[in-house]
């Protein structure tokens, strides 16, 4: 059978693979795009958008039992797990198939099939039907990552779970363990134990969220535990002993061994990158802990074959992923290509309270040789903020003390995850602290904290 011609194939259908082939097609190239389980990818059917609809629910039942402070009443308030779960996957599931009429709509190709490249240029394709032969020209891989698991921490779906068991739950934990305190592991922390789990923490690093700011880390950290979350910093899983209906964990921390016993663990140390399969060894392609190595316009170094998305490496977010899609899809097509800045792309955890941040952290600024200013605004001056019941918060805002370029903008509380967006067009149109301070905000909102912040870092803070 003759091989089908595209001017682009991509491999893998998440929020990189997807918009790569949607903007492709926009540009007047015929493409196809394969992928092996759910158009979406992990994202749309296992990850932010699922994650997000369980976290929805679990935040409407906090509510819930704070009626009283808004003048209402709700008594007996309770719980389904099984619907919470259900309706996650018909969010997820009305979502991904969303991205089937896209591709059909913009001309798309699909492949629902184990992909491989025998040859620069080809692609061969394992269906359900047999194996269909592709060339092109250029070749986008977007094969995304799957969870680490580390030795002797492994995953059985009944008492050791992944992030995929933990958005399924066989049963609701009482006691939870969670191994990891980055964006995935606290936010599954924060779900099951707004619903009642006694849930801890536990984290190799000196902090929780290692990768914010430590004064946001430090603040998150109060947070939880005012919820009753235990959180165990500078500490590791050594060992996990199975039994029926229980693991007892050996958790070294201080240099000593402690045993603690739980019903549930959800292991969230890392993922890794999907590149065995694809051929890529042959190819010449580099991999250096299981992500493709690529310039800054995610070029592999083999001539027409790209790279993109979590396979390219950090950080592993779905927007990178999607801009980089756009970005080598305009590069293929001739035209101007904007790579990825990671200090201009923001960071999202969607645990209770939110916290998000863009740019560089007080610490990074400093050892990068900048001298800087730093603001700083409470929720709880914010008027907005303690009209809906949430006061417990803050927003911190770091600026070149010479330029007064703002260099990173870190947020805790409410909404967080809304607001961080306005810093992020402040960071790509190079926004000084001049800029922003004479910005009229919008009142009452909690985009005014956002302006306090800067006007703090100068001197200028009015409601505080």
């Amino acid at each position: 059978m003759a091989a089908k011609s595209f001017d682009l194939i991509v491999i893998g259908a998440g929020p990189g693979g997807y918009v790569a082939a949607i903007r492709g097609a926009q540009l007047g190239m015929s493409v196809a795009i394969v992928e092996r389980e759910h158009l979406g990818g992990i994202c749309l059917n296992w990850g932010c958008i699922p994650t997000k609809a369980m976290l929805r629910s679990s935040e409407v039942f906090h509510l819930m039992h704070r009626a009283k402070e808004f003048g209402l009443k709700a008594d007996n308030v309770g719980y389904d797990l099984d619907a919470v779960v259900k309706r996650s996957r018909q969010v997820a599931g009305q979502l991904s198939g969303g991205i089937g009429h896209l591709m059909k709509k913009n001309k798309v190709t699909v492949f629902m099939g184990a992909a491989t490249i025998p040859a620069k240029g080809k692609v061969s394709v394992k269906t359900d039907k047999g194996t269909e032969e592709l060339t092109a020209k250029n070749i986008v891989l977007a094969t995304g990552a799957r969870a680490r698991e580390l030795p002797g921490l492994e995953a059985d779906g009944d008492l050791v779970w992944t992030y995929k068991h933990a958005l399924e739950p066989k049963h609701m934990p009482k006691k939870l363990l969670v191994i990891g305190s980055g964006a995935i592991g606290i936010e599954f922390a924060s779900f099951y134990n707004t619903l009642g789990a006694d849930t801890t923490v536990v984290e190799v690093m000196d902090r929780v969220l290692p990768v914010e700011d430590a004064e946001i880390s430090a603040f998150a950290k109060k947070s939880f535990e005012k919820q009753g979350m235990k959180i165990m910093q500078k500490a590791m899983v050594k060992q996990l002993d199975r039994a029926k209906g229980k693991v007892t964990a050996h958790i070294e921390v201080g240099g000593k061994v402690e045993k603690h016993d739980f019903d549930t663990v959800i292991s969230a140390v890392g993922i890794v990158g999907n590149v065995e399969g694809l051929g890529l060894e042959d190819l010449g392609v580099k991999v250096d802990r299981t992500h493709v190595v690529t310039d800054e316009f995610c070029r592999t170094g083999v001539e027409g074959l790209y790279a993109i998305g979590d396979i390219a490496g950090a950080p592993w977010l779905a927007h990178k992923a999607s801009h980089e899609g756009v970005m080598v899809a305009d590069l293929i097509a001739g035209k101007h290509a904007h790579p990825v800045k990671p200090e201009t792309i923001a960071g999202c955890t969607y645990c209770h309270p939110q916290v998000a941040s863009v740019g560089y952290t007080e610490a990074k600024a400093k050892e990068l040789g900048y001298e800087i200013k730093v603001g700083r605004f409470p929720f709880i001056g914010n008027g907005k903020a303690i009209a809906l019941g949430e006061q417990e918060g803050m927003i911190k805002t770091i600026f070149d003390a010479k330029t007064g370029e703002l260099l990173g903008a870190h947020m805790v509380g409410a909404e967080v995850t809304e607001l961080i967006q306005g810093y992020v067009v402040g960071r790509q149109l190079e926004t000084t602290e001049e800029d922003l301070m004479n910005t009229v905000f919008p009142h009452p909102t909690l985009s005014e904290m956002m302006h306090e912040s800067v006007l703090d870092a100068y001197g200028r803070v009015i409601h505080m």
